[in-house]
């Protein structure tokens, strides 16, 4: 049976998941109302996380008899469209041989499409464009090719991958067409065009070479441990059978192969053998890592290595040792944290986690410095542990810096913001003052389009403010691209936090009178403690409050003691918003029941004293 490889590649939800869909409900593959997307926090954001693997068969084993084409099997890589993940997106692409190229016939290019356009074309890959959403009232489908086109040049495309082949679709009704006058009825035109414009993924010269096999992800089975999912590039591989696994470096290890599975659907199939070409999960190696290579003997030549972007923010992960720590989660020490940390390096190759005592004086694994790609990254990392029965702290959240040549570098992001024209002035001024700099500005829909490059130092904590500037109107994208020299300091307008002095239960009455100083973080009758930030100040500087102090009662009745208490919604603290603007001098406590911010030092006597000693 012959093999096509491809990955679904496009910015945030422009449509790659609903485009395997529907393709795997066409093929027979899965039923209608079964998604890739079936981790329980990608769905209730609506995005992807974690980049899957799927096949399906072309023509249909039953539609490729009587004289008709023979069966090919397409394995279909689905990655995410996050900036944050494009960790996901890099290793993918090094294993398969095109790229569906998936945008939005309204939005057109955005930069997660630039990003992950640049790391295909760079690899020599030749995509294959979907405009989608074509159906869409404010669809501009000349414009988006034309858009589509300035974008492969820009990114200094060969001549070959310019000539490429556009297919139109409406991803959600599984359609698709050559021409845009075509009448639509299903996805065969863009199946036809895969199995046309896609080269087979293996030769039988390939089959006969000695075996060479690349991991480019990382799965984890509680029974079986560690999971390799690799591209066969020679040969074949079979069950029980020992392996030497190659690093980059040179240095090698022999292995066992105890379990061997292909994709069908989205189900994982147990097989004895797989040959060149085909996309398979191994376990049996419990070390096996992303770009090693799987061989026969020691003496063969290692595969290139898959390079993976390094992580641009790092932060603590702590035990909680707030007035409340123990009351919700089930695995609250240091060593439940590590082990589950542990765990979940086995698959997020973009995280790093320094477990050694990394301070002067610190005796135990009083904490653990956990690198990421991004504040969603961390965010989807902790939301994970907390459903999980996990209880912790984390700090403030800070950017990696680096050294070259007696100059300091720091990340870097191109922003690209959405937003009504009355509201770009305050917009420029805000990512000015955290050292962005305008690329370009054009009126897009009825909004502004800009476009910045600014320091990732800069970004941190800006997503909130944005929300409040823009009145929720506004949509703000970014991209890493890469490092570049230190901009300089960062003024910030911060603003102060309200701190509860006393442990008890908040009252209506006191909450009342508090709001008047700034935004409140809790409501009535929740659970406080000494310490624990319950909201913020609009001058700036720090307010110890009491919200457990009730109205004082007496006999006597006087005008104006009987008025109404009139609360305004408090500002939920969610993981994202307390990544974001928290300060160096707070921790995030973060429980399965509940988000919320403390300073490090809970009596105002300790931070007095802690300050004095800086």
């Amino acid at each position: 049976m012959e093999i096509r490889n491809i990955a679904i590649i496009a910015h945030v939800d422009h449509g790659k998941t609903t485009l395997t869909d529907r393709l795997m409900q066409q093929t027979g593959m899965t039923e209608p109302g079964v998604s890739m997307d079936s981790n329980a926090l990608e769905v209730e954001r609506g995005i992807t996380i974690y980049s899957k693997n799927t096949s399906v068969l072309y023509p249909p084993p039953h539609k490729a008899t009587g004289g008709q084409a023979k069966t090919t099997k397409i394995n279909i890589v689905d990655t995410p469209g996050h900036a944050d993940f494009g960790s996901e997106v890099e290793r993918v692409l090094r294993s398969i041989d095109s790229v569906l190229l998936v945008v939005d016939a309204q939005e057109g290019p955005m930069p997660q499409t630039k990003f992950v356009l640049k790391k295909s074309l760079e690899l020599g890959l030749k995509p294959i464009v979907v405009i989608n959403k074509i159906d869409r009232p404010a669809a501009r489908v000349k414009w988006t090719e034309e858009k589509i086109y300035e974008l492969f040049l820009d990114l200094g495309a060969s001549d070959e991958q310019l000539n490429f082949t556009t297919v139109y679709a409406i991803a959600r009704q599984g359609i698709a067409k050559l021409k845009l006058e075509d009448e639509g009825k299903d996805l065969t035109p863009l199946l036809e065009t895969i199995l046309k414009k896609v080269k087979p993924a293996s030769s039988p010269e390939a089959e006969k070479q000695p075996m060479r096999i690349q991991p480019f992800n990382l799965a984890y089975d509680n029974f079986i441990g560690r999971l390799a999912i690799a591209r066969i590039y020679q040969g074949k591989i079979k069950v029980a059978q020992n392996v030497c696994v190659k690093k980059p470096n040179g240095e090698s290890r022999e292995g066992k192969v105890t379990k061997l599975f292909t994709f069908a659907g989205l189900k994982r199939q147990e097989t004895a053998e797989a040959a060149a070409g085909d996309i398979v999960m191994i376990a049996g190696l419990p070390d096996i890592d992303i770009g090693e290579t799987i061989c026969l003997e020691a003496s063969q030549e290692a595969l290139p290595a898959i390079a993976i972007d390094q992580p641009t923010i790092s932060l603590n992960f702590l035990v909680n040792n707030s007035p409340f720590a123990g009351r919700e989660g089930k695995f609250v020490t240091s060593r439940q944290i590590k082990e589950r940390l542990t765990k979940e390096l086995e698959v997020n190759v973009g995280l790093k986690i320094d477990f050694s005592p990394a301070s002067a004086g610190k005796q135990a694994a009083d904490y653990y410095k956990v690198y990421g790609r991004g504040e969603l990254h961390i965010a989807i990392l902790l939301e994970n542990m907390r459903r999980e029965g996990f209880e912790l702290q984390v700090s403030k959240p800070t950017v990696i810096y680096k050294e070259e040549g007696g100059v300091k570098l720091e990340p870097f992001e191109e922003v690209m913001v959405d937003a009504p024209q009355d509201l770009t002035g305050s917009i420029i001024e805000k990512i000015s003052q955290r050292r962005g700099i305008m690329k370009e500005m054009r009126p897009e829909h009825g909004a502004t389009r800009m476009i910045f490059e600014m320091p990732t130092r800069g970004l941190l904590g800006y997503r909130n403010e944005f929300i409040v500037d823009t009145r929720g109107q506004g949509i703000i994208y970014t991209h890493s691209i890469g490092f570049k020299p230190y901009a300089g300091d960062i003024a910030r307008s911060e603003l102060g936090s309200m701190i509860s002095m006393a442990t008890g239960k908040a009252l209506a009455f006191s909450l009342w009178n508090l709001q008047e100083r700034g935004q409140l973080y809790v409501e009535p009758n929740i659970q406080v403690y000494q310490g624990m930030i319950i909201g913020n100040t609009a001058k700036g500087v720090d307010l110890d409050v009491n919200p457990i102090k009730g109205k004082h009662l007496t006999n006597m009745r006087a005008s104006g003691s009987d008025e109404a208490i009139i609360l305004t919604p408090p500002y939920e603290i969610t993981l994202e918003r307390g990544l974001g603007m928290m300060k160096e001098d707070e921790y995030l406590e973060v429980t399965p029941q509940s988000i919320r911010l403390r300073k490090i030092y809970l009596t105002k006597e300790d931070r007095v004293r802690a300050f004095r000693n800086k």
